[in-house]
């Protein structure tokens, strides 16, 4: 047959004519291109969904008073300059507390988040999503505070008063501990759940006795009103932590690692920079310098890697939540600590 079509032609143009088998040739060659630029087409657009979903359209950070290192970081632009040559966005949201923070996480409007590690364990045993995988301060944030010229000296003066703090949050897990080391629990006081800065004020106009405070409002009250910190003790804070959303964390790995980079970054500058990171703070929080001085002189920067030492202190926090029923009897503290707290971001950045 193929001898035949070969013998056969067209007429084309008047005189001019082609062989049937030279057309189809043609026609077959024509058919290879066209698939072959449809592979091709579809290959790159198969590449192009690959890289889109290999990234993030944006990503939502938190920066919060309680956490200096966020505010350098949202001054110096730094995680803007990092994230601009892939075309994702960075945007800024507010935490007016490690609750705040946790809702955000929550409801997906942050994808990272600052937290006191008592209060990412509370968040992570309540259902929270979240991995914590870096220390950005270790802070002697809260203690116990009251008016100039309370009566109240210690922790037993607290029994049958009324005492503000924001619950979920490391004010409320210290205050919780400070009555269980003096023989005390929350059925002996008159709990008055406020937003920190609510409870400051709630402080300053005698409308309860005492308050579970957090820097930089501590030290605010502290050296504005004579406010008295009548209970310290730094070990009973729990560090504070920044926390990514799992889903986040296990969908864009290589971006997490590049955060706490810029994060480390900011981290060192701070440590090296002091007066200017008191400058950044007064900017932010609307601070004077006495305040911002005060605040940061109860506030380490010197370690960023999360890993047992914080889980220890964070344990002997569950402890505590559990017996006042924060946390409820049926969660495994140990294990649910175990599933928080992931170091291996950090430790790939700290071998840089």
């Amino acid at each position: 047959m193929i001898k035949q079509l070969k013998k056969r032609s067209f007429s084309f143009f008047g005189s001019l004519r082609i062989p049937v088998w030279f057309i189809l040739t043609a026609l077959a060659m024509a058919l290879v291109v066209v698939v072959s630029s449809c592979s091709n087409s579809s290959s790159n657009q198969t590449q192009d969904s690959n890289q889109t979903a290999n990234k993030p359209a944006a990503i939502k950070i938190d920066y919060a008073y309680y956490n200096p290192v966020s505010l350098v970081l949202k001054e110096k632009g730094w995680l803007e300059e990092e994230f601009s040559k892939d075309q994702v966005k960075v945007e800024w949201v507010l935490s007016l507390g490690s609750n705040k923070a946790l809702q955000l996480l929550n409801s997906r409007s942050i994808d990272f988040g600052s937290t006191a590690g008592a209060a990412a364990l509370i968040g992570k045993a309540n259902g929270n999503p979240i991995k914590s995988i870096y220390v950005y301060s270790k802070p002697e944030w809260t203690a116990l505070v009251t008016t100039a010229n309370s009566s109240i000296n210690k922790v037993e003066d607290l029994k049958g008063k009324r005492v503000a703090v924001t619950q979920g949050t490391d004010p409320h897990v210290f205050l919780l501990r400070a009555l269980d080391k003096a023989g005390l629990s929350v059925k002996d006081i008159e709990l008055i759940p406020l937003q920190h800065k609510d409870g400051k004020a709630a402080l300053e106009k005698g409308d309860v006795d005492a308050w579970g405070g957090l820097d930089p409002l501590m030290a605010q009250t502290e050296l504005e009103k004579g406010s008295r910190l009548f209970f310290r003790d730094a070990n009973l804070n729990t560090y504070g932590v920044l926390n990514v959303r799992e889903e986040f964390a296990k969908e864009y790995p290589s971006y997490v690692e590049r955060v706490l980079t810029v994060y480390e970054k900011a981290r060192k500058w701070s440590v090296d920079n002091p007066d200017e990171l008191k400058q950044i703070l007064v900017k932010e929080s609307k601070l004077t310098d006495a305040v911002a001085a005060k605040q940061l002189e109860r506030t380490d920067l010197s370690n960023s890697v999360i890993g047992k030492e914080q889980e220890t202190a964070i344990n002997a926090a569950g402890d505590v939540l559990l017996k006042s029923g924060v946390i409820k009897n049926s969660v495994n503290v140990g294990q649910v600590l175990g599933d928080l707290i992931d170091p291996q971001f950090v430790e790939k950045v700290s071998k840089k």
